[in-house]
């Protein structure tokens, strides 16, 4: 069934797949991580059980979503091997280190403290779980480091060198972690994983706070602290996303002006004020945008501050060069589009806090809940406006994609890219209902964190008559 097509583009498409269901549980998992660590740090600073509810609360689904991240993860770097054999080959001696730097600070961090910070809240101290669960937060961050230090090297690579061999090796560390687009990309991202997890958290607070009776409202303490909480997040981090994003524009257009020409759907180069095209319909073929409404000159105003700024377009470039353009033009607009409606509910709910009715206006619980997946479609948009704006380049501008790929047979990439869709759907659409299932209890007083009586072991000999006893009595073994 897949002799027709080509075996480079399934291969692409099989990653394309695999990155884009991996990236959501990082997304989340980063911004959550660093939420439980202020959960558990406003607990141990006030007193109040309502912090340690939520903390039990949400750290059962960030278990969940740190396994199915993880499980995701591996994935991947199997896929440079078998697919991309040839771009490992060339710049194997710079990702790679890059990559082992991430094993060797974040999975060290998170696999020696996540234990204690899932099942040691009653085993050890309580400076002491704090201290793991920072590290585990702490290790997320590294997590997003030095993955996005290696992407942002193969969009702006600096610091390398070319062997006899033809591969990429390093020449300056601290130019090829510190490439030029990495602090603008790490920024963005971050900011983008915490506005994810507050979305979902305002969306769990809202519908239990919509959920409740009138007479429980004033006792629905969890949800009301935790959609304040979300909700003052979004108040202070989408304004600075938009001024992070915008930055981040300005060095693509510097670094990469045909990603930026594709974003803007720029056709035609513009010497006196290039337009800001809202919507359209690219049409790559003729090199113009059917049906545009734009707003004239203001690209310029946004890119380059100018009204009457010159701006190239892709008339300039090669057509060989040229991304996919219909796709990074919407996908982008998708990504903005959903930072617009995270700075409209972050103003809403600021008015609602003005009015001290934060947490008895349905309008505004009602837009939270709606707006729950959008941290996950914006940062997926996002993605996927970064890489495929990029091609056709795997390392841009120095290595194509079709120059990058193994001896690829199309029946054997197609059927590999038809397991992972089924496998993935089945196993992790099981995980992610179940987050669902969890979400729709309130947090309650006294909430229960991670079961840890089953399993007491993992491997080994099992101390049964232990186990029964503890068991019995309600006593750790």
């Amino acid at each position: 069934m897949f002799e027709g097509l080509d075996a480079i583009f399934l291969a692409r498409l099989q990653f394309a797949f695999t990155v884009s269901f991996h990236f959501i549980f990082p997304s989340f998992s980063i911004g959550l991580a660093s939420y439980l660590a202020v959960l558990e740090g406003l607990w141990l600073w006030t007193g109040r059980q309502v912090y340690l509810d939520l903390f039990k609360y949400w750290l059962k689904i960030f278990a969940l979503a740190f396994g199915m991240g993880v499980v995701s993860g591996i994935v991947m770097s199997y896929q440079f091997g078998t697919n991309w054999s040839v771009f490992s080959d060339k710049a194997g001696p710079i990702v790679g280190p890059l990559m082992a730097y991430e094993v060797l600070t974040a999975f060290f961090l998170e696999a020696g403290f996540l234990g204690v910070m899932l099942f040691g809240m009653n085993r050890v101290g309580r400076g002491l779980h704090f201290a793991a669960t920072l590290a585990v937060a702490v290790g997320t961050f590294f997590s997003a480091f030095w993955i996005l230090s290696a992407n942002s090297w193969m969009q702006t690579p600096a610091g390398y060198a070319i062997n006899a061999g033809g591969q990429f090796v390093p020449a300056d560390w601290w130019a090829i972690v510190f490439n030029p687009s990495f602090p603008y990309r790490l920024v963005h991202t971050v900011f983008g994983a915490y506005l994810t997890t507050a979305l979902v958290v305002g969306a769990v607070g809202a519908w239990h706070l919509l959920r409740a009776k009138p007479a429980e409202k004033g006792g629905n303490q969890g949800a009301r602290v935790m959609f304040s909480m979300a909700m003052g997040m979004i108040t202070v981090v989408a304004p600075l996303q938009i001024l992070a994003g915008d930055q981040h524009g300005l060095n693509t257009l510097e670094h990469q002006p045909v990603k930026v020409m594709a974003m803007e759907g720029h056709f035609q180069s513009h010497p006196h004020g290039a337009p800001l095209v809202l919507f359209g319909w690219p049409d790559e073929a003729a090199g113009k945008n059917l049906f545009a409404i734009e707003i004239p000159k203001a690209s310029s105003l946004i890119l380059k501050h100018s009204w009457d700024a010159p701006l190239k377009g892709l008339d300039t470039v090669d057509r060989k060069d040229w991304p996919p353009v219909p796709v990074v033009f919407w996908s982008f607009r998708i990504m903005v589009g959903m930072g617009m409606l995270m700075l409209a509910l972050a103003a809403f709910s600021l008015l609602a806090r003005v009015r001290k009715r934060l947490y008895d206006w349905p309008l505004l619980h009602r837009f939270a809940l709606a707006m729950g997946p959008a941290g996950f479609v914006a940062v997926i948009a996002g993605w996927v406006t970064t890489e495929v704006g990029r091609q056709p380049y795997t390392v841009y501008g120095l290595l194509r994609t079709v120059d990058s790929a193994s001896a690829l047979d199309a029946p054997a990439v197609g059927a590999s890219l038809l397991a992972f869709v089924v496998v993935y759907f089945f196993a992790f659409g099981a995980g992610t209902y179940y987050i669902l299932k969890l979400m729709s209890h309130p947090p309650h007083l006294g909430e229960e964190g991670p079961r840890r009586d089953q399993p007491v072991r993992a491997a080994g000999i099992t101390p049964a008559p232990a186990v029964a006893e503890s068991l019995a009595t309600g006593k750790e073994a």
